[in-house]
């Protein structure tokens, strides 16, 4: 574990990520129809969800284990003016204890929980929102996110860790993006709600 974070530390630092990045637009699409109140961004990194879903009115906890992540995350918030809105945590995500039954919405943007998604799961209030978005298994070459599969999802995998929330929005896509590299994502959007009759949101593409 400490070398994968030295590696996130050395890169943040060297700010080999984008420090400002743009959330995705299904979570931009989505938002007006999930609730209001407190978020979680887990892994936020340089605040990709953290500081857009401050700015939007919601309190946030963002987490992640590197410190030179969230001092960028929090340069830019402060430069937005919600610094206040957002409590920034520094943990390991392996063993971090998520408190159950506390969040509206809860956001993860390219990072894979692996065995800690059912606990992620659990922290979502009753109709609380889940968005996940991440790098999916190619036959194809990709030129962005981790060249080791076990760090990318299955096709199917997330839809079916998802099994037991109402899936809003789910999709598999693979493409060039604005910068010309080849890339393979997955998109998720679920409501902790259960029972055979649910309410979907209508929304303008």
């Amino acid at each position: 574990m400490r070398s994968n974070v030295s590696k996130w530390e050395r890169r943040f630092r060297n700010r080999e990520y984008p420090t400002d990045p743009e959330p995705s637009a299904v979570l931009r699409r989505y938002l007006p129809s999930c609730p209001d109140g407190r978020a979680l961004d887990v892994a936020t990194g340089t605040g990709r969800n953290a500081v857009f879903l401050a700015e939007r009115g919601y309190e946030v906890d963002a987490i992640d284990q590197s410190r030179a992540g969230l001092e960028i995350a929090r340069e830019t918030a402060t430069d937005r003016g919600v610094e206040r809105r957002i409590e920034w945590i520094q943990a390991d995500l392996s063993r971090h204890v998520f408190p159950p039954s506390t969040y509206d919405l809860v956001t993860i943007s390219f990072y894979r929980p692996v065995d800690r998604l059912p606990d992620i799961k659990a922290t979502l209030r009753d109709g609380g929102v889940l968005f996940v978005q991440h790098h999916l298994r190619s036959s194809k070459p990709t030129e962005s996110g981790s060249s080791d599969d076990r760090y990318r999802f299955a096709a199917n995998e997330l839809l079916h860790a998802a099994i037991d929330l109402t899936v809003l929005y789910y999709a598999e896509r693979g493409g060039v993006r604005d910068d010309g590299r080849r890339s393979a994502t997955v998109e998720l959007l679920a409501r902790n709600s259960s029972g055979t009759n649910q309410t979907y949101p209508r929304i303008e593409e």
